[in-house]
């Protein structure tokens, strides 16, 4: 049965105003959503002025006032109890709530003709959360034990799967963060986020992928490799094997979904895919990872996409309120720019893009690894921003195995050897490699000096 649509007359509209007029604390509570353009013709020059006399004189004008302005008479609510205002502010509330809604679908005539449909949707959705203040916020004086009790265990809610990662992170990723993974052009921020979304989803976690520039299959292809264990040249020919792992895995784990967008698609885009994802399949996503920012365009705002600073922001801001919205574990990646290449120590001005989605960003971590590292088996971190803990500027090391693509935690006990250490390691397998070729000592000396520079280089791509 069809829901009673409320005829707001003319006589009730007045008695808002009235009601309005009578209290001034029942007008400061509804100051925010007071809107002259929801009432009708006759009233609006009246609570204009009502709002223009509150605006600058902190006081309601008085009915005599009004009718010397507008020339419409009203009479103030006698003995507004606690009960009558109750049902004002319930009455009130969805008024403005259905006039909003009104106005918006009147008002998007011509943005639905240039087809802004995420315009439209903003404005629809901005009519529909017209409400009165409900949440006061946080008593901080009351129960503080219980607060901090409750931040402990809310805090870092969710582990990356890397123990080392989540000591720096309070635990791990919360819901309705944007965190960020940021590294060079083959630096492996795909690789990264293929490992999150697998050890998320070994934590019986629904994941969703969105690949903007790899492949379905080829996304799926890595996944294989780092779930079953063969390298990814060895899974062709263990293909019965790999299909029976991965189908018996499916019995533990939760779900990954893999689809591929087109570059420059927007959160619209996704979050109209996330919707249909979970009609057609009654799956609820957990999380979702995003391969990656910067290929994305704003829904809001028409930007050139040269303008990378203008671009990233709108699409960061978008992309963490939709975390919000949808109560979702989020990541994504971003490019680091040219000159942080050669760099060991990456900071903001690395990102490309610029300072835009650092500042919407909860968590922003750079992903360093050379061709020397990863023949060492290892991959770095580096924490450019945190919000909720103290390891910006550190760094860790994790394993990285080069067949299977997985990454994980070191094997326990393993330390990382000091800058000074590797230099000189390699300063001595260079000598000893020069001596046996039949170079004097003092040769290899000056040869060595000579190559300084080239092994600090190299040792900036082992740090």
């Amino acid at each position: 049965m069809a829901e009673e649509v409320k005829e707001y007359t003319e006589d009730m509209q007045k008695l808002y105003v009235e009601f309005l007029l009578s209290d001034s604390e029942l007008y400061a509570r509804c100051q925010a959503i007071l809107d002259a353009e929801y009432f009708d013709r006759k009233f609006r020059k009246s609570v204009k002025f009502i709002q223009e006399h509150v605006s600058g004189y902190s006081a309601l004008p008085t009915p005599e006032q009004i009718k010397a302005e507008a020339g419409i008479e009203f009479t103030l609510v006698k003995d507004v109890d606690e009960r009558h205002q109750d049902w004002f502010l319930d009455d009130f509330e969805q008024f403005c709530k259905h006039k909003a809604l009104a106005n918006a679908i009147l008002g998007s005539t011509d943005l639905l003709e240039e087809n802004q449909f995420g315009a439209v949707e903003k404005i629809i959705k901005d009519a529909v959360q017209v409400s009165l203040a409900k949440n006061l916020g946080t008593d901080y004086y009351v129960d503080p034990g219980d607060r901090l009790r409750n931040l402990k265990t809310l805090n870092g809610g969710t582990s990356t799967g890397w123990e080392t990662m989540d000591s720096k992170l309070f635990g791990g990723f919360n819901k309705g963060e944007l965190n960020i993974f940021a590294g060079g052009s083959g630096a492996g921020k795909s690789i990264f986020l293929q490992n999150l979304a697998v050890n998320w989803s070994l934590m019986k976690l629904n994941v969703v992928y969105v690949s903007l520039e790899l492949s379905e299959n080829l996304t799926a292809m890595r996944m294989d490799a780092m779930n079953t264990g063969y390298s990814t040249k060895e899974l062709y020919k263990n293909l019965d094997d790999v299909d029976l792992r991965v189908k018996m895995q499916k019995k533990k784990a939760g779900a990954i979904q893999i689809v591929q967008l087109v570059s420059g698609c927007t959160v619209n885009d996704i979050r109209a895919y996330l919707k249909e994802y979970t009609v057609q399949t009654g799956i609820r996503p957990d999380a979702i990872v995003i391969d990656y920012l910067d290929l994305m365009m704003p829904a809001q705002k028409k930007v050139p996409p040269s303008d990378l600073f203008i671009k990233d922001k709108f699409v960061s801001e978008e992309l963490r309120n939709l975390a919000v919205e949808l109560d979702l574990l989020f990541a994504t990646a971003s490019q680091l720019n040219r000159g942080a290449v050669d760099e060991i120590e990456f900071d903001h001005s690395h990102i490309a893009g610029g300072l835009s989605k650092i500042q919407t960003a909860d968590n922003v971590i750079g992903i360093f690894s050379s061709r020397a590292m990863r023949e060492r088996g290892r991959i770095q971190i580096q924490f450019m921003k945190t919000r909720s803990s103290s390891g910006v500027g550190q760094k860790i090391d994790l394993e990285f195995d080069g067949s299977t693509l997985r990454i994980s935690d070191l094997p326990e006990g393993e330390e990382v050897s000091p800058t000074e250490d590797i230099y000189a390691t390699l300063k001595k397998k260079s000598t000893l490699s020069k001596v046996k070729s039949g170079l004097t000592e003092n040769q290899v000396v000056e040869d060595t000096v000579d190559h300084s520079d080239r092994l600090r280089n190299m040792l900036k791509g082992m740090e």
